[in-house]
């Protein structure tokens, strides 16, 4: 599970086994996590936990980093498709 990037108490990380899925990024800070989409308006696509007022600091976060990790995602992914190679 790369880490894309690490800022104040939340790590960003992506799953190589989520690569058929649409392009997100994992959230987490404690026991808690969100996924975030990254091609539909930085929206979570799930919560575990997360307060919104955690939520609404994630967010210009992903903002500021949303070209980079889309262009991590598809290089981990290869266009969406998971090879034994990115494990």
């Amino acid at each position: 599970m790369p880490t894309a990037l690490r800022i104040r108490p939340y790590r960003f990380y992506f799953y190589s086994d989520d690569c058929g899925e649409p392009r997100h990024i994992q959230v987490g800070r404690e026991s808690k996590s969100a996924k975030i989409w990254l091609d539909l308006d930085i929206l979570p696509a799930e919560n575990q936990g997360c307060s919104r007022k955690k939520l609404r600091a994630i967010e210009p976060i992903a903002r500021e980093n949303l070209g980079t990790w889309r262009n991590e995602w598809d290089a981990l992914c290869k266009g969406g498709v998971h090879t034994s190679q990115n494990s």
